[in-house]
């Protein structure tokens, strides 16, 4: 029998040192709406496949049982305690496919890889254990966070449209879904529309699912994608393969060397994250105020421990080239959105992120699914990487103080981009150190960003 909450206080838990675990139908009401939306928009996860495809060379059921262990793995937020819809690290993929293609195809890629993951895994759970994540940021000036994080979203659009890329291969379909993207996600005019029409406002709760459905019909009718072969049955993962060919188990550590070279990338990517990290936080403080009967505790700390020993673990067993990130911001805000309608349409946040991320992992399971968005994953994918780019891109700018602040993270997010991590950190610390001199880690503020107030 499920254990009801008093109004006002938390989702009945059981108490695991930081963490707080709540099972399905005992702690939280399961809510079918939001099952049967993740059972579609698992198509999102398996859009991960191309990336591993095409950076380490996996056969596609080697990629797929990937990430279904990834998909496994994102039922530990809601179980632990922490309220939100996890995702991959999207702005930092670029960053990584960069870093680990400087090495050879093969085992030694593979092993960049492995030492990447591990090292951001780890370096999470001691941030998160210690809870020193706020004061390892400050250390970091503001102009080349900022550079990062533009940067990010830089490489992210790049990667799409470089010569030889995703749109040279989708030209009409991406043009057509990222337009529509962009006008549903961004536009204030279907902001109006939503709010004042019960279709529109279904269309943009359910996220990217509807654009990528659009893409499973317009890419072959433009000839850039075959018409899905339907097939019917359960999905089947290569695990053999996966863990012989690409793991620990069949390739043995990586070198302490790589582990050395990854550093630079490990803090970018952890610049990054931790974005993701504050605006999870901003997002549940706003649901807290609509909804006063629960009582949400969102945990920084415990969220780090959870993704770390997310990161930790697949670099042992599946090495993944998305990441395992805090948040999937789209979809967050859509469970969101529901839960702040009342009680009566989503009873607790976990049961929303939960049943979402319960619904992910069945739809990966079955083949029909799998097989409908299988011509059209790197579409997807491309897809993801432009809404990334341009909210990265947005983030990075209004973390800037100052006009000085801005051309140093021009600078930083241009030679991450086009030099890698460690070249834009080595940069950006001399530029902080010329402009801003004994201020290097203050900077300056100035009214670049409140032009129109009084002084």
């Amino acid at each position: 029998m499920r254990k009801l909450r008093v109004d006002g206080q938390e989702t009945p838990y059981w108490p695991a040192g930081p963490f707080k675990i709540r099972l399905p139908f005992l702690h939280y009401r399961f809510e079918w709406p939001d099952y049967f939306q993740g059972l579609l928009m698992c198509a999102v996860d398996l859009a991960a496949i191309p990336l591993m495809v095409e950076l380490l060379g996996m056969p596609f059921e080697v990629a797929l049982a990937v990430v279904m262990m990834n998909g496994v793995l994102y039922l530990m937020h809601h179980l632990l305690g922490d309220p939100v819809v996890p995702g991959w690290i999207t702005p930092a993929i670029p960053l990584l496919m960069a870093y680990c293609a400087a090495f050879p195809e093969g085992p030694e890629r593979v092993h960049a890889l492995i030492a990447f993951q591990l090292m951001l895994g780890l370096f999470s759970i001691f941030i998160g254990v210690s809870g020193l994540a706020h004061r390892v940021v400050q250390l970091i000036p503001q102009a080349i966070k900022s550079g990062v994080i533009i940067g990010a979203g830089i490489a992210a659009v790049i990667s799409v449209f470089k010569v030889g890329g995703r749109f040279d291969s989708f030209p009409y379909t991406i043009s057509i879904a990222v337009g529509i993207a962009f006008y549903v996600i961004f536009s204030r005019h279907f902001a109006k529309l939503k709010s004042t029409n019960k279709i529109f406002g279904a269309v943009g709760k359910l996220g990217i699912f509807p654009i990528v459905a659009l893409a499973i019909v317009v890419a072959p009718i433009f000839g850039e994608a075959p018409w899905p072969t339907i097939e019917w049955g359960i999905s089947k993962p290569d695990f053999t393969t996966l863990w012989k060919e690409y793991t620990v188990f069949g390739l043995g550590l990586p070198p302490l060397s790589m582990f050395i070279s990854a550093v630079p990338t490990v803090l970018a990517a952890y610049i990054v994250l931790f974005g993701d990290v504050l605006q999870s936080k901003a997002i549940l403080e706003e649901a807290d105020q609509e909804r006063p009967d629960e009582k949400i505790d969102y945990n920084p700390d415990r969220a780090h421990m959870i993704f770390g020993a997310r990161n930790s673990v697949m670099s042992i067993i599946g090495p993944d080239v998305a990441m395992c990130g805090p948040l999937w911001a789209a979809m967050h805000v859509v469970i969101v959105e529901r839960f702040t309608q009342g009680k009566k349409t989503m009873d607790s946040i976990f049961g929303g992120a939960g049943s979402f991320r319960w619904g992910t992992n069945t739809g990966l399971l079955l083949m029909p699914i799998v097989t409908l968005v299988q011509p059209i994953l790197g579409i997807a994918l491309a897809l993801t990487l432009l809404i990334q780019g341009y909210v990265s891109v947005r983030i990075g700018v209004m973390e800037a103080r100052s006009q000085r602040d801005l051309g140093i993270a021009g600078i930083v997010a241009a030679v991450l981009a086009t030099r890698g991590a460690a070249w834009a950190f080595g940069v950006g610390v001399v530029l902080c150190a010329l402009v801003y001199g004994k201020d290097f880690f203050r900077g300056e503020v100035d009214k670049t960003f409140v032009k129109d107030q009084d002084a």
